[in-house]
């Protein structure tokens, strides 16, 4: 359904009452009864996993799935894929300039891409009370799964011209994935970039942010939003730099101190973040998401232009008992 995004996001901040938006969408195999393999094969479990989270949570949106090795597939990655934990990238495929240029730009619909594309065109269909966001990786976090995350760390030292190659073919990408979602009526991404969280301000601001603004220039407009995710620990030294891409909206992890965010960002800018998704939901119990729930939200919600949210996807074996608890919690915390 096309919406005024940009007014979706000002009313959130106006409302007396908030909304939580967490990113909840792989627990929807625990309510389809099927695997995270199957899930992630199939656009109708996709789509009807969706509508059925839709149904059972008061989200301000729906949220597809947060699989950052989709864009890496579609390059040629190998993954790696389970029936009951989200798909990862093995090895890498870039190790010289020479692979960097010979590396070919893969079309959107190649890989699993075209599957997950149309798993959007069928959930906007069926989800209509809500917007429905599209999930989709940063250009440096794809970078960093084609030429292995722990070497491009010194190869923005040692080779930049290499890493800036890879980018600019990631970027490209991700520019036209994102416009496929918009076309099958997205209203609008989460842009997953939490490698970009481990640099040094300084190479943040050379090997990500420029490529996110390029995305979010292409894309962005009234009826569609970036929402930027971050959850690398150095998040809170490149705010500067991160709000210099124009995103929409910001959504940060539970490494991050979400209070000293809020202080960092303007009154205009929702933020979201940041209940811990593996220790605190994942693993613990209602009680514990209770707890952790309020304890964010007494810290943050003072900020009118705060959002509760969870610091990073749901893991999909999560009990949704302690999801039905986070969303009690924020019931409790607004009915004081």
């Amino acid at each position: 359904m096309n919406r005024n995004m940009k007014q979706w996001l000002s009313d959130m901040i106006a409302a007396e009452k908030k909304i939580a938006l967490p990113i909840l969408s792989f627990p929807s195999v625990s309510l389809m009864d099927i695997t995270v393999r199957e899930l992630i094969s199939d656009s109708d479990r996709q789509a009807q996993g969706m509508k059925m989270v839709a149904e059972r949570v008061n989200a301000a949106a729906a949220v597809s799935l947060m699989d950052l090795s989709v864009e890496a597939e579609c390059f040629g990655s190998t993954i790696r894929v389970s029936d009951e934990e989200v798909p990862t990238v093995i090895g890498h495929i870039v190790s010289d300039e020479d692979e960097a240029n010979a590396l070919e730009v893969p079309a959107v619909g190649s890989a699993r891409s075209g599957l997950y594309v149309d798993a959007i065109r069928k959930a906007v269909e069926i989800i209509t009370d809500r917007p429905v966001l599209a999930g989709i990786i940063g250009p440096y976090s794809l970078a960093a799964r084609l030429l292995d995350v722990t070497e491009i760390m010194m190869l923005c030292y040692d080779e930049p011209d290499m890493v800036h190659i890879v980018l600019e073919k990631a970027t490209v990408f991700l520019i036209e994935y994102a416009k496929a979602y918009k076309a099958a009526g997205a209203n609008g991404i989460v842009m997953a970039e939490p490698v970009a969280g481990l640099l040094s301000p300084a190479l943040e601001e050379e090997f990500s942010s420029p490529y996110v603004k390029q995305i979010v220039d292409a894309v962005q407009d009234d009826s569609f939003i970036v929402v930027y995710h971050n959850c690398g620990g150095n998040t809170p030294r490149m705010t500067e730099s991160i709000l210099a891409t124009g995103s929409a909206a910001y959504h940060f992890g539970n490494a991050i101190d979400m209070a000293a965010m809020m202080e960092k960002f303007p009154a205009d800018v929702v933020v979201m973040g940041n209940v811990d998704p593996a220790g605190v939901l994942r693993q613990g119990n209602p009680e514990l998401v209770r707890t952790a729930t309020l304890d964010v939200m007494s810290k943050c919600c003072s900020y009118p232009n705060f959002l509760i949210s969870t610091g990073c996807d749901i893991p999909p074996a999560t009990p949704w008992e302690n999801v039905d608890a986070f969303f009690a919690a924020v019931e409790e915390f607004y009915g004081k």
